[in-house]
């Protein structure tokens, strides 16, 4: 009964979100298209090269946007360029600081004019790995990626032609396009491709977690190795035959390989039976994807509060609660969510190792990388 009136309940809302978002969506630009310009000549560039550990699978760089020195650092002045927002106030990093985990510790953003969102800013981490981008999955590349806020009313509020122009008449930026692609043209594609291809190389594998798994400098105090078990276990009794072992259950969705701590996928993590925000489903119309959001990183985590994508969670001790009270059961919840009826049944000891391992995967070389940081 009770999953028929989820149904119920989820039916009358498809006729509201079916043609409603939680905020305007700005067509996305392709950026394989150069606007008017030569094609891209990468022949006269120096290849960046990525700092990747052995233990991290290679990353996935588009044929057609290599990584190299100069675009690199073309999109790094652009990422922090504040003329690309209408009114001159914001960049891309005035969202992702990186002493936050490239994350804003504000619940919501304020965009142009104290315009504000209605989603947390995702940390950039990692990037280079992941499926797809935003809390819905919206755009399927970085180079997608890129226009969305510029474009988007609540955050940067401006449109690629004044964007184009602006970048233009910087005398400063025709040389950089030069350097970057082989031709002082600036076009959409080529802001894209260089931002793009700055963020990919916003990658931390330095933490303390990664110190000390791999053996090098530091070393897991007991309360932090408890809490690697208990990510790694199944939770709930295991009197109830569903594979319990009193664990955290964190590894479905956040990785037990030790990577990226991310499966990149979209989840409905239990925290709604109502949907304000519809999530993925406003993006692929799929009834089963309604609530559903992408899992973040749980690298720099403890930096990258708010939590959730709507921020509802300020500390990491109301994150572990709630999925130690097992979430708010609903027709599309994940079928990980399995104890939405009893919860983990956590100790107050174990809640505290579990947060105590997550503070160990913060890399303070990452965030204060200079290579990352505003040239401007």
């Amino acid at each position: 009964m009770r999953a028929l009136v989820y149904i119920g309940m989820i039916l009358l809302l498809f006729s509201v979100l079916a043609c409603k978002r939680d905020k305007p969506d700005p067509d996305p630009i392709d950026p394989s298209t150069p606007s008017g310009c030569n094609t891209f000549d990468y022949s006269n560039t120096t290849p960046y090269q990525l700092d990747i550990p052995p233990f991290i699978p290679p990353m996935n760089i588009p044929t057609d946007n290599p990584l190299t020195q100069e675009g690199v650092e073309l999109g790094r002045f652009l990422f922090w360029d504040k003329s690309l927002s209408s009114d001159g106030s914001i960049s891309c990093g005035s969202c992702h600081l990186p002493e936050f985990g490239f994350s804003d510790p504000n619940t919501f953003s304020t965009g142009v004019g104290g315009a504000m969102g209605t989603r947390t800013s995702m940390a950039l981490v990692n990037l280079g790995w992941a499926n797809f981008f935003f809390w819905d999955g919206r755009a399927a590349t970085l180079e997608e990626q890129v226009f969305h806020p510029i474009l988007d009313p609540v955050e940067m509020n401006e449109s690629v032609q004044n964007v184009v122009l602006k970048v233009q008449s910087n005398p400063m930026y025709p040389p950089m396009f030069e350097a970057a692609f082989g031709t002082q043209c600036v076009d959409s594609a080529r802001i894209a491709r260089s931002v793009a291809q700055f963020m990919r190389t916003l990658v931390s594998f330095s933490s303390d977690f990664d110190k000390a798994y791999y053996g090098t400098s530091v070393t897991f105090t007991p309360e932090q190795w408890n809490g690697l078990e208990l990510f790694l276990k199944e939770g709930g009794d295991p009197a109830d035959g569903l594979g319990g072992q009193w664990g955290a259950d964190c590894f479905h969705c956040h990785g037990g390989s030790f990577t990226f701590f991310t499966d990149h996928e979209l989840h409905n993590n239990g925290l709604d039976s109502i949907f304000v925000d519809p999530g993925a489903y406003a993006v692929t119309g799929n009834p089963m994807h309604l609530g559903h959001f992408k899992t973040p990183t749980l690298r720099n985590i403890a930096k990258t509060g708010p939590y959730m994508h709507d921020g509802r969670f300020a500390t990491l001790e109301d994150v572990v609660e709630h999925y130690n009270s097992g979430g708010v059961p609903s027709a599309t919840i994940d079928p990980f969510m399995k104890y939405t009826q009893g919860g983990l049944q956590l100790s107050d000891y174990d809640k505290f190792c579990l947060i105590e391992f997550l503070n160990m995967l913060t890399d303070e070389e990452f965030m204060e990388n200079p290579a990352f940081q505003d040239p401007h």
